[in-house]
């Protein structure tokens, strides 16, 4: 090697680029590492580890997948590439590991490779993954709504003008409730009142108004932070939804009642629907909506919910932190 390429200069590179550097005996199993590469799997340093050990450490669902890519790099000609998870103590990391298949690419049976650190990017792509589903949702739940909503209005209005007045009523009513968990410039920062927040969310569903139609809210005064403010929206712009489509607010005869209590710690709200559609099972909660509206009361709101499917309809608990929920 030229003096301008030195084995210096290719380890300070190595370490600029936080590359990690492997070799694998195809025949005995070991790998050997160099020091970022046991920092990297959180090992104590040593002269090898058995792959069986480094195997211990990959997550339960890639640990099977790895195994069998790095067996096919002994007979697949080319560079190669896998993507998987680890877990350190109660941390996961991913792990981009690289090298050059095929035995004939060996030297003495020994394969070479580098380990890369790829947790950053692909907690990026999930969570643009996680966006765009998240977003996709939103669309089809808009247009759920706009649906219901117009069958609401159809089913009270005697005229074609009627219709239309009470479905732009209600219409209006979705983008105040949107003016108040997404504030104009210049009005950030203010916290809405809970029961305003309910109140103005399920507004559109109701016959008569929030208070005193099939709708009632009676819940604790408190405020609802901006931060807060969107992720409670999301929880109740999905329940509601599922109302009006399937439960208490899908009939003419269904009402919902949603009440509260709080104490210093935690508000519970009680989402109550009655008069609705017989139910003769329990629905199963796996779809997007019901993931993404426990991802908000869990990640952002500090809470939980718990399903109490009535014949009647869906009586629900929902526990929010008053601290997060104030923020």
């Amino acid at each position: 090697m030229s003096e301008e390429w030195s084995s210096a200069h290719l380890r300070l590179a190595v370490e600029a680029a936080c590359v990690a550097l492997w070799r694998w005996n195809v025949d005995t199993d070991a790998f050997a590492m160099d020091p970022r590469g046991f920092e990297l799997w959180g090992l104590a340093q040593a002269e090898g580890v058995q792959f069986e050990e480094l195997s211990s450490r990959i997550h339960p669902t890639d640990r099977d997948r790895v195994r069998a890519a790095f067996t096919a790099t002994r007979s697949v000609v080319g560079s190669f590439e896998i993507d998987f998870r680890i877990i350190i103590d109660d941390d996961i990391r991913w792990i981009s590991a690289r090298g050059q298949g095929s035995d004939g690419a060996s030297v003495d049976r020994t394969m070479f490779g580098v380990f890369l650190d790829v947790t950053g990017r692909k907690q990026a792509e999930e969570g643009s993954e996680l966006l765009a589903g998240e977003m996709s949702h939103r669309v089809k739940n808009l247009l759920a709504i706009a649906t219901s909503l117009s069958t609401f209005s159809a089913r009270t209005a005697t005229t074609v003008e009627e219709m239309n007045q009470q479905l732009t009523q209600r219409l209006t009513a979705l983008g105040r409730a949107h003016d108040l968990v997404r504030p104009l410039p210049g009005e950030q920062g203010k916290a809405a009142l809970l029961g305003d927040l309910l109140s103005i969310l399920l507004a559109p569903y109701d016959d008569q108004g929030a208070f005193s139609g099939r709708v009632r809210v009676a819940v604790p005064r408190m405020g609802v932070g901006e931060r807060t403010a969107t992720s409670l929206a999301m929880v109740i712009h999905e329940l509601a939804t599922n109302t009006a489509k399937h439960g208490a607010l899908s009939s003419d005869a269904g009402s919902l009642d949603i009440t509260g209590k709080a104490d210093d710690e935690m508000m519970m709200l009680t989402w109550a629907e009655t008069g609705g559609p017989e139910l003769t099972e329990e629905p199963t909660l796996s779809g997007f909506g019901s993931r993404m509206m426990r991802r908000h009361l869990e990640g952002q709101l500090g809470g939980s919910i718990r399903y109490d499917w009535q014949p009647t309809g869906l009586v629900a608990e929902i526990a929010l932190k008053t601290s997060v929920l104030a923020s």
